[in-house]
Formats: structure tokens, C-alpha cells, sequence
């Protein structure tokens, strides 16, 4: 990851334009190739950004610019669309570089993970004939919760959340996106289970082919099984 901290502006065109004035900001260049922009504020969110699949490179100001007291332009461009970044660096305060190696992914809090746990236990409740292959399935881009096939045999990727929002219904057609080029696994279909889910995650995952799933994580924790009574 590149870290830079730097007086600059930028302007952002694409869908929409946007223009952020001549100001000391943090820019941080991730291995991914996406490119945030931040404040001192506003917690987590950056003020503009580009997502990968993109491409930047470092160029040199144009006479204009030049005139302005800009020393250095990035130019990040997307490389499924038109959308463009061009930040202007007026002086660089701190640039600095840090390999941060693989990251092992989110650990999941105590209510997630027992109903990950609870859910392979009782698998079954998935549906007639479904069958845990594992948890933690691990891909290139991280974990799926549950691995387990169907009544038909067909691979099914689940992801379970607390509360199900958009952003746990585009982490799992990520993953769903990549298993299914894998020929021994494919096809891959997607359940999204959470103890609540949003109408508009709800919206997007049934537009996507995935099939939602509302836990009740008392019942899960009273399900009874025979193979562990005496009688």
C-alpha cells in the first residue's frame, strides 16, 4: 500500500463530475490498484475514489497546471468505463510505501459466527437433501462461510450475516463470480442468510439468482437431533 499525504485538488468525471479544491489530503494507492482520496473527517468514507479493475500513472502537469504550482498529476482511469481521476499535487508532505502481506480476512463476532456454526450443524434447514461440504471455504479472495451441495448436487455458496445489506450481497457474487470458473465447482449458486435482510439487499440478490434466507438463531440453537439423545 501507498500511502501519500499531499496538497492537491482533484476532479472526478464519469457519471457524474465532482471537483475537490486545493487541500492537504491523504492518498492511498492499494495493491488492488484502487485509489482513495481522504479527509481528516468523515470517518471511514472517502471523498472520491476508484475502484479496480483501473489504471493510474503519474504524469507531468500541463503548462496550465504548471503555472498553478502543480508539480505532479495522477491520471486513474477505470478500465470498464469512461470514469476518470485526475489528481493534481500541488507538494508532497509524506509518501510512503508498506507491504502489508495477506490479509486473513474479517473475524467474524460471536452471533455471526455461532450461526455459521449452527447453520452447518443443521444444514438441513437450508432445504431437503442439502449436505455441508465445509466451512470456511477458502478462495483467492477470501472465505465463504458454508460450502455445501444441494438436493440436485449443485454447489451452493453460502454467506451469512446479522443484519444482510448490499454490500454482503456484492461480497458474495464476488465469490460466486469466481468459483464459477473453477470447472470442478461450477455451477456455483449463492444463498444469503442473515437473521435480517434489507428489502433493497433482498431486491439485489433476487435480481443476481440468489436465494435469501432469514435465520432465526433461537431456532437454530433449539433444533433438535436424535444422535446426540440417549433415546
Amino acid at each position: 500500500m501507498r500511502v501519500v499525504i499531499a496538497k492537491c485538488s482533484v476532479d472526478y468525471d464519469g457519471r457524474l463530475t465532482a471537483h475537490l479544491p486545493l487541500a492537504t489530503r491523504l492518498l492511498m494507492v492499494k495493491a488492488d490498484g484502487s485509489v482513495l482520496v481522504h479527509s481528516d473527517g468523515g470517518s471511514y468514507k472517502p471523498l472520491n475514489w476508484m475502484s479496480p479493475p483501473c489504471t493510474m500513472a503519474e504524469v507531468a502537469p500541463e503548462a496550465d497546471e504548471a503555472d498553478e504550482g502543480v508539480a505532479a498529476v495522477w491520471v486513474v482511469r477505470h478500465t470498464k468505463s469512461d470514469d476518470r481521476l485526475r489528481v493534481r499535487i500541488h507538494e508532497v508532505i509524506s509518501d510512503t510505501a508498506h507491504d502489508l502481506g495477506v490479509d486473513p480476512g474479517l473475524v467474524k463476532d460471536g452471533v455471526e459466527a455461532h450461526l455459521q456454526a449452527l447453520l452447518a450443524e443443521h444444514i438441513h434447514t437450508l432445504g431437503d437433501g442439502y449436505a455441508l461440504i465445509r466451512r470456511e471455504y477458502m478462495t483467492a479472495i477470501g472465505p465463504v462461510d458454508i460450502l455445501c451441495r444441494d438436493q440436485s448436487g449443485i454447489t451452493v455458496a453460502v454467506e451469512i450475516k446479522r443484519r444482510g445489506e448490499i454490500d454482503g450481497v456484492e461480497q458474495l457474487t464476488r465469490y460466486l463470480d469466481l468459483m464459477n470458473r473453477d470447472p470442478l465447482l461450477a455451477p456455483v449458486t449463492g444463498i444469503f442468510a442473515a437473521q435480517q435482510i434489507k428489502p433493497q439487499a433482498r431486491t439485489l440478490a433476487e435480481d443476481r439468482g440468489i436465494r435469501c434466507v432469514v435465520l432465526d438463531y433461537d431456532a437454530l440453537k433449539g433444533i433438535d437431533t436424535t444422535e446426540h439423545r440417549l433415546f
